[in-house]
């Protein structure tokens, strides 16, 4: 029996939001305190300091009160002088939006760009340098959500930080996942969120800050004070003697903070590798019913979203309506450039379980096949299973 589309989904396989974890949603339902209790007050600092444990960097982070697109746009605000030339790495949709913040800012933005299932050379990032010794910022996207690659930030971190030069990184759907983090990437702002790997609803902005990035935003005249996109505002907010900007949304913060506890207890390690064992897992079935990967290269795939193909005559939201009416599994689209062209498996937070692959090789193998595409998906379930079988015996 199919289920409307009125009907929750069984299953939430997208790449974000993604289903909360039960430990989240119970924070999510503690008291709302009032936010200058002092209960509240030392509780907030806590949250902080556990979050700069999660992120293993030696610096405290800010939390901003909105989804990371609010930091990424806070970002080129605050950073971005008007002077500074800016280089743009953009290898899919979240990257090259990135560039319509910064040109507003900067005095030239310069961009290297690849086709969008490819990463970024970090031998192009370093010749471009050499060639502009005046660029003053540079932007990654880490993980492209809407192709499912992963660019080598903690390459071009080291390439960016030997030249003097300021590195934003997007880790908005891989931090939490996978081994990636402020100083682990040489990062100068590190933008990523609660509401994917973490397992938490989209709400927040998690940012991991350097000195330098301090000092460069408070020696720049237009970065934002007073403002929704002040990073400047939310310096020292993290003390429980310092007044917040503007209310902080409790109820979130109530959520990260059981986020953060899961994350911590169950150990960073153990996540990201159930996390790459469900991928791993997902692309063995995609390739083994004969459906091909968007990344054109399989060991640049992400391990917290799985980018399929569309055969050609299949139109992707019949394939996406189909997976769910039957299976009750929702898949994401592509977005901008990819749209229409492949859909993009999750695996984020709860849904980073191995046992989830096999549900979405069977719903999205079915739905094919329900539209008259033939395929084998019991080679596909068989090959999903045989990788769990061996992560589980190793």
């Amino acid at each position: 029996m199919s289920i409307t589309t009125d009907e929750d989904p069984i299953f939430t396989l997208t790449t974000g939001p993604v289903d909360a974890y039960p430990e989240v949603l119970r924070g999510l339902a503690r008291p709302v305190l009032y936010d200058y209790d002092p209960a509240f007050l030392g509780f907030y600092e806590r949250v902080e300091e556990k979050l700069r444990s999660a992120l293993r960097t030696a610096h405290m982070p800010v939390i901003l009160q909105g989804e990371p697109v609010l930091a990424l746009e806070a970002g080129a605000a605050s950073l971005i002088a008007k002077q500074d030339v800016v280089l743009n790495l953009v290898s899919g949709v979240y990257g090259a939006g990135f560039g319509f913040w910064a040109r507003r800012y900067c005095a030239e933005l310069l961009e290297i760009r690849v086709p969008y299932d490819e990463i970024i050379d970090p031998a192009s990032v370093a010749a471009l340098l050499k060639a502009r010794p005046d660029i003053r910022v540079v932007a990654v996207c880490h993980h492209d959500t809407p192709s499912g690659t992963i660019n080598p930030v903690a390459q071009i971190g080291r390439i960016v930080a030997a030249r003097g030069a300021y590195l934003l990184v997007d880790a908005v759907s891989s931090f939490g996942g996978m081994d990636i983090g402020p100083d682990s990437c040489s990062a100068d702002l590190f933008i990523t969120g609660p509401n994917k790997c973490l397992g938490c609803p989209p709400g927040l902005s998690l940012v991991g800050v350097t000195p330098r990035a301090w000092e460069k935003m408070k020696q720049n005249p237009d970065a934002p004070r007073d403002s929704i996109l002040s990073f400047l505002d939310w310096e020292h907010a993290w003390r429980r003697d310092r007044p917040f900007p503007f209310t902080p949304s409790v109820a979130e913060i109530n959520g990260l903070d059981a986020a953060l506890d899961r994350y911590l207890s169950e150990g960073p390690e153990r996540v990201w590798a159930r996390h790459a064992l469900t991928a791993a897992a997902c692309r063995a079935g995609v390739l083994a019913m004969g459906l091909r990967l968007w990344p054109a290269d399989v060991r640049t795939a992400s391990p917290t979203a799985t980018a399929v193909r569309i055969p050609a005559g299949v139109e992707d939201a019949a394939l996406r309506a189909a997976a769910r009416a039957r299976y009750g599994v929702m898949f994401s689209s592509g977005r901008g450039e990819t749209l229409g062209k492949l859909v993009r498996i999750g695996h984020m937070g709860p849904t980073a379980r191995p046992i989830y692959s096999v549900v979405a090789v069977t719903a999205l193998g079915g739905a094919l096949r329900a539209l008259g595409h033939r395929l084998d998906v019991a080679a596909g379930v068989a090959a999903t299973l045989a990788v769990i079988d061996d992560g589980a015996a190793g």
